[in-house]
């Protein structure tokens, strides 16, 4: 109902479409109404024609006064201030009791503002006062044997008033607060309800972000893991083809060497689906595998670095800076715990030290490549004599960065030198590392591939560079990719990073 008492037509409760005729919400409230007008009806039909007859009227316009008045109530939904108003208005004739009760709780019960209520109350409270109090002395006077105190008169108008006015208010404003409380809470719920829908879109939202964001992050490791290693698989199987019928010898080195790199490609891909098999079986039996993301990335990294220790000679010092980069994470072996499953992916993986052996690996298939290391004061140093970085064989066990920093250095020179196998055969590369205050830079550059060299028809996915500047903008670092002067092409990574204490 609106302030002037009239319903809102056309919504029902909560916003519904009305189903009931006109101004009701519903047939049973209908049905209600003309049944209450029916009754107040009659009974003012039989009070107005005792009002006519005592007051010398015609009988008939006692009964039609009455059946006007009493039907009223049909719109006490929508017009609750009328229906009280014609009760007030009909209160001389000593009729329409039932149409003022009934008007006053509607009254109370709807939105009309409360100092509109009241006000009408009051008037109902005074017109049955004096009407009551008219009364008894007219009945008092008509009996000479009956002498009442003074008060009675005036207490029994008052008693009268308050009876017929209070009782129908108050219930009607318990009802009107119970039932916007009821409202209240319906559309608190609804609202509950769209924000719980809304946050759960927003979580699976975020869920396939993350979902998309793990994916992607896999398929880098998988592509570093692999796609590396089988490159060099058909780079050797190039070379054999190529000497097997002029150096049987070496062609057999070569022959041996594709089959050592495709065992081993065939157990790092075996390591990663025995994964995903156990997080697809963890995820039917409805147990969480929020962390198999994460270890299937931390497998690729791990089986790159194990593989990575099986190709090295025996004789070569490098075993032991390979136990100094096993040594930042879990045990390869050792079964990891739920506490240390998140760290995993961050601790395992290859390092620096073992830049030296992925060097040699490309030489080992016939690349002319070389890894210089310098730090700031051997720059400073070689700036003031101006001369070239001399090669370091292997690099610094001893100097030990975050893991992520690590392996992201690593894989950013294992990816360029793939790309130097399949884009530019016959290129000579070059590797620096520079360690500097703050920083960890690396460069990969190569000069321009030999016309005559046969290429080993290696495909490409456009992947390499894209998932460099991933790994390395992921650390806050800087990449910068493109052809050189000279032909080549030249790869660059910046990485703020700072040393870890031994």
């Amino acid at each position: 109902m609106t302030a002037t008492g009239a319903s809102e037509e056309g919504v029902g409760a909560r916003g519904a479409p009305e189903s009931g005729p006109w101004w009701w919400a519903r047939r049973r409230s209908a049905v209600l109404d003309v049944f209450l007008a029916a009754a107040s009806a009659l009974e003012c039909v039989i009070e107005g024609t005792s009002f006519a007859d005592e007051a010398q009227l015609p009988e008939l316009l006692g009964l039609l006064l009455g059946l006007l008045a009493g039907s009223v109530l049909l719109v006490r939904r929508r017009w609750p201030v009328a229906v009280v108003l014609v009760s007030i208005a009909v209160m001389p004739a000593e009729m329409g009791g039932m149409l003022g009760v009934v008007g006053l709780y509607t009254l109370a019960a709807s939105d009309v503002p409360r100092r509109i209520t009241a006000l009408l109350a009051g008037m109902t409270v005074v017109g049955t006062l004096v009407t009551t109090y008219l009364n008894v002395q007219q009945e008092m006077a008509g009996q000479q044997d009956f002498h009442p105190p003074v008060w009675f008169a005036p207490a029994l108008s008052v008693a009268m008033g308050l009876l017929l006015t209070a009782p129908p208010v108050l219930w009607g404003l318990y009802i009107g607060a119970r039932r916007r409380l009821v409202e209240s809470l319906r559309e608190r719920a609804d609202g509950l309800e769209r924000e719980l829908s809304l946050l759960a879109d927003r979580a699976e939202e975020r869920a396939e972000w993350a979902r998309n964001e793990e994916r992607t992050r896999i398929a880098r490791e998988m592509h570093d893991v692999v796609a590396h290693r089988v490159s060099l698989m058909v780079v050797h199987a190039a070379a054999l083809q190529a000497v097997a019928l002029k150096d049987p010898e070496k062609a057999s080195r070569n022959a041996g060497l594709v089959g050592d790199m495709g065992r081993q490609a065939l157990t790092e891909l075996r390591e990663m689906l025995g994964v995903l098999r156990t997080a697809e079986g963890a995820a039917v039996r409805g147990a969480s595998s929020s962390g198999a993301p994460e270890r299937l990335a931390a497998v690729a990294s791990q089986v790159g670095a194990k593989a990575t220790e099986r190709e090295r000679p025996a004789e070569l010092s490098g075993v032991g800076a390979a136990a100094e980069c096993s040594s930042a994470g879990p045990s390869a072996g050792g079964a990891p715990v739920p506490e240390q499953r998140a760290g995993e992916a961050e601790a395992e993986g290859p390092c620096l030290a073992e830049l030296a052996d992925l060097v040699g690996q490309s030489q080992a298939a016939g690349m002319v490549v070389e890894l210089l290391v310098s730090d700031a004061a051997e720059a400073a140093e070689e700036a003031e004599a101006a001369e070239v970085d001399a090669e370091v064989p292997a690099v610094d066990a001893g100097r030990r960065y975050a893991a992520r920093v690590e392996r992201t250095v690593y894989r950013v020179v294992q990816e360029a030198l793939t790309n130097v196998h399949k884009h530019a055969p016959g290129a000579q590369a070059r590797v620096r590392l520079a360690h500097r205050d703050g920083e960890l830079a690396v460069q990969v550059e190569n000069g321009p591939g030999e016309s005559d060299a046969a290429g080993a028809g290696l495909p490409s996915g456009g992947n390499g560079l894209v998932g460099m500047r991933e790994r390395v903008t992921a650390l806050g670092g800087v990449f910068v990719s493109g052809p050189t002067e000279t032909g080549g092409f030249r790869v660059s990574a910046v990485l703020p990073a700072s040393r870890v204490a031994a």
